[in-house]
């Protein structure tokens, strides 16, 4: 019996792909679909994308070394998290929604208001956020420089020990990993029509036509990379800040990252404050 799946639902079946399963560091690739990526953002080696998911995964980072990266960007949801905001150190709830890291690597601007113009710039911002892991850097490196592995390990990848700046290009380097792609939308638009059923066609067909969904998730990380007020999150009945946070104009109020559509189905709740539950929400 075949089930019958709503526009939405249909379309994110057919955009998701089965995540990578670190702590395996997945190996240098671009999937069908994606553009190759420039020279400088490929030349990050095995061993210091390896010490990235290291790190990614280890709660020495945190302040009470009771999270780590991986806390609240978990590779079975997408490297994104299951509840509208995460819980940092001392079970404290976080800001905003945890976003997929997955296609990192095409980002133009990092966070939700875009205050981070690298990845390596991203990768720190959590660390010493008092709500999430609230670890000072200079701390960080300290207890990096203790372990003696670590210290090797650091020495391997990059001829050096442990600090700020290796830090963030190897969680860097191993974010850039995580990518996802050939899907079956890919393959269809590739020319195989038989890699969407009839409900996914429909689904696809409407979102480049007549839901102009295209017009803010197009492209072929289906995201322009930019900011938009879509209405969505409020404070004391007044948008939220957003984008003009970092910018300081008042047109930037309520703006947020339009996140990438990529393994869609895995990354729920939704919106930079998870506030919809559902797909079809």
């Amino acid at each position: 019996m075949l089930l019958r799946r709503t526009v939405p639902t249909a379309l994110a079946l057919a955009l998701q792909a089965a995540p990578m399963a670190p702590p395996t560091v997945p190996p240098l690739r671009t999937p069908a679909g994606l553009p190759e990526r420039v020279a400088s953002e490929t030349a990050d080696s095995d061993a210091l994308a390896g010490l990235g998911a290291r790190l990614f995964f280890d709660p020495l980072l945190s302040l009470d070394r009771s999270v780590a990266c991986a806390s609240c960007h978990k590779p079975e949801l997408g490297f994104a998290d299951s509840t509208p905001r995460s819980r940092g150190v001392h079970a404290q709830l976080t800001e905003r929604n945890s976003p997929t890291l997955l296609n990192r690597a095409y980002g133009a601007r990092f966070m939700w208001d875009g205050r981070a113009a690298t990845l390596e710039e991203q990768a720190l911002l959590p660390l010493e956020n008092p709500l999430e892991m609230a670890l000072p850097l200079e701390q960080a490196v300290t207890r990096l420089n203790a372990d003696e592995s670590y210290r090797a390990h650091f020495a391997l990848a990059l001829g050096r020990g442990p600090d700020r700046e290796g830090l963030a290009h190897a969680l860097a380097a191993y974010v850039r990993r995580l990518v996802l792609g050939d899907s079956p939308v890919d393959r269809f638009r590739a020319g195989e029509f038989d890699a969407l059923d009839d409900a996914e066609r429909a689904g696809l067909w409407f979102y480049e036509s007549r839901g102009g969904c295209w017009r803010c998730h197009g492209g072929a990380n289906f995201s322009d990379e930019d900011f938009h007020a879509t209405g969505v999150g409020s404070r004391d009945g007044e948008p939220e800040p957003g984008r003009a946070a970092v910018t300081g104009r008042e047109e930037d109020r309520g703006r947020f990252k339009t996140p990438t559509l990529r393994g869609v189905a895995a990354t729920a709740p939704y919106m930079h404050d998870g506030s919809l539950a559902t797909l079809e929400e």
